[in-house]
């Protein structure tokens, strides 16, 4: 199979869907690899290094997607790359359908087939490609909630660990999953008193086994909400429901309960956010203040930590791209459950229910189309 790796453009992106050892792994079973002139650069990866393994570099984008089976990415195209899509090309990255419907009107009106990291779905329930991201981006929460809380960004000046004498902050966690339990322990890490909200019993019974003593956890419902907001400073949005849009935990009127200076990080704003404020930020603008809130919302938090993130994401992927080089799109995933479930649109046809929910438009049985 012809797999290619472009160069990604979206604001701040600045990681690679591949690095230099994955593609060794795809060139050595006699797959070729093209990669766009410098797409690893930012992420610590010079063309050299992929053209030492096997790889072949291509000037340009449109080089690149001009000439691959496959096309492996970090983020969603967005619409200067719509153009360049082939139908029947494959299309193995982060889509979040159900948050952005010109994408999802692009894709099937390019007949591409598009297999999205985020909803390929083991049997435990557990999501092998967000995994990574989504444990970045947890950390990150609390790294980047610290900052803003600092009075020169627009916080109440308070320091997330405190000091002898001076009481930490209170953050809070909106989701146990992934992105909460990292977040939880980055913050219980610096000294913070944590509240993680859950619907799931079983999950808090968990986190409340692995977690250290400054960290609680509590029943996720409005009026826990209503209350908690009014005494944590920092708040964190961190709720999943696979392919579909986030749930609204947080509505605007809300805002008006919280402390000025109050800091609010929406990890589940590239599925639509959980905060009704919320929109998407870039690295280079990422906050805005409503009601004296301030918003951090940017939609590629991991992009920011580039080299971390794209080895992070290469380990979870990798073994995913080599079952569809060497098997086809369609054997893979007739053979893996996981990987059929990460079909989102395939030749013009929504196949998976959270996007076709999204957006009101017919959902076709994907096993009609591997059949």
């Amino acid at each position: 199979m012809i797999i290619g790796v472009p160069k990604e453009i979206k604001t701040n992106e600045n990681r690679v869907a591949l690095t230099p050892a994955g593609a060794l792994e795809l060139t050595k079973r006699g797959h070729k690899v093209y990669v766009q002139h410098n797409a690893g650069v930012n992420s610590g990866f010079e063309d050299s290094a992929y053209e030492a393994r096997g790889a072949v570099i291509l000037p340009n984008i449109e080089d690149t997607y001009a000439i691959a089976d496959m096309i492996i990415k970090v983020k969603e195209p967005i619409d200067v790359e719509y153009p360049l899509i082939k139908k029947d090309q494959l299309l193995f990255t982060y889509f979040h359908f159900a948050s952005y419907e010109p994408l999802t009107r692009a894709m099937i009106k390019n007949e591409a087939i598009c297999l999205a990291y985020e909803t390929v779905e083991l049997p435990d329930r557990t999501l092998p490609l967000l995994v990574p991201m989504s444990e970045v981006a947890g950390r990150m929460a609390v790294q980047e909630g610290a900052k803003f809380l600092e009075k020169p960004e627009g916080g109440r000046g308070v320091l997330l660990g405190g000091v002898p004498g001076v009481a930490p902050a209170q953050v809070l966690v909106l989701g146990g999953g992934i992105v909460g339990t990292q977040a939880a322990k980055m913050a219980a890490g610096l000294g913070a008193h944590v509240t993680i909200l859950d619907v799931n019993l079983n999950r808090l019974r968990y986190l409340s086994d692995i977690m250290p003593p400054n960290v609680t956890t509590m029943y996720s419902n409005e009026l826990n909400i209503r209350e908690l907001i009014r005494t944590h400073e920092l708040i964190i949005g961190a709720v999943l429901i696979p392919g579909a849009k986030a749930p609204m935990l947080i509505t605007r009127d809300m805002l008006k309960e919280m402390q000025p200076g109050t800091v609010l990080v929406d990890v589940a704003v590239d599925q639509g956010g959980c905060i009704e404020t919320c929109r998407p930020t870039t690295h280079d603008d990422p906050i805005f203040v409503i009601d004296g809130v301030v918003h951090y919302c940017v939609a590629n938090m991991p992009g920011a930590v580039p080299y971390t993130s794209t080895i992070a994401l290469t380990n979870a992927t990798l073994p995913y791209a080599l079952r569809l080089a060497d098997k086809g799109w369609k054997e893979a995933c007739r053979q893996d459950h996981a990987l059929k479930l990460g079909l989102n649109v395939v030749s013009s046809k929504v196949v998976y229910k959270g996007v076709a929910d999204a957006f009101g438009l017919p959902l076709v049985n994907v096993d009609s189309i591997l059949a």
